[in-house]
C-alpha cells in the first residue's frame, strides 16, 4: 500500500511538473544540480522541509552525501513549517523564515521577488514553498534565468523534480513562504566562491 501511494504521490507531483511547464536541465551546467540535487534523496513522503534543508547544508560542504539527520528526526510529521527551523542554527548557517503572510491580492510578490534576487546575488540559495496537488512542496531556488526567472530543485524520494517558472507559480497563488539563512563568518559558498 505504502509503495502504492508514494507511486501515486510521484506520479501527482510529475503531472504536477509538466503542467506548470517545467523542463529538465541536463545540458545546463549547474554545480548545485550537479553536485547537491543528483546525490540526494527525499526519504520520508512528508520530510520536504528537512530535505531542502540538507541540501542547502551539503552546498556548503558541512555535511557529507549521505547525512539524513534531518529527515530521519522528522519522517512523516504532517504538522512542521518554516517555522521548525525559523532562528535555527545548524552547523554555522542560522535559517530565517519569511513572509508569513496571507496568500491573497495583497501579498507583497515584488518584495518577495526582490529578496530572492538578492539572496541569489550574494551566492545563497532560497527554500520556497510552492503548491501541489494534495498541498504544498519544497525547493530550493538556485538561480536566476536571464529573462528574470527562477530556477528550482526538489526531490520526491529518488526522482528529481525542476521548475523552471518559479515566479509564474507563486503569482498563480498569490504568495508563498520563503526560507533564507546566513552563514557564519569565514563560510562561503562553494559556487560563489568559484566564480
Amino acid at each position: 500500500m505504502k509503495k502504492i501511494l508514494f507511486s501515486l504521490v510521484i506520479l501527482i507531483f510529475t503531472s504536477l511538473i509538466f503542467h506548470a511547464k517545467a523542463q529538465t536541465q541536463e545540458n545546463d551546467k549547474d554545480d548545485f544540480f550537479d553536485t547537491v540535487v543528483n546525490n540526494h534523496h527525499q526519504i520520508f513522503q512528508m520530510s520536504c522541509i528537512p530535505s531542502a534543508v540538507e541540501m542547502v547544508l551539503k552546498y556548503y560542504n558541512l555535511v557529507d552525501f549521505d547525512f539524513y539527520d534531518l529527515q530521519n528526526e522528522w519522517q512523516n510529521k504532517t504538522d512542521g513549517s518554516f517555522r521548525n527551523f525559523d532562528n535555527k542554527k545548524l552547523y554555522g548557517i542560522t535559517f530565517s523564515q519569511k513572509f508569513v503572510l496571507p496568500r491573497d491580492t495583497n501579498f507583497p510578490i515584488d518584495s518577495l521577488f526582490q529578496t530572492v534576487e538578492n539572496e541569489l546575488k550574494s551566492g545563497r540559495k532560497v527554500i520556497i514553498s510552492l503548491p501541489a496537488d494534495a498541498g504544498w512542496h519544497m525547493f530550493v531556488i538556485c538561480k536566476q534565468t536571464p529573462d528574470g526567472e527562477f530556477v528550482s530543485y526538489s526531490k520526491l524520494g529518488d526522482h528529481t523534480l525542476i521548475l523552471r517558472n518559479t515566479k509564474e507559480i507563486v503569482k498563480k497563488s498569490n504568495g508563498t513562504e520563503i526560507m533564507t539563512y546566513s552563514t557564519s563568518p569565514g563560510l562561503h559558498s562553494p559556487q560563489a566562491s568559484a566564480d
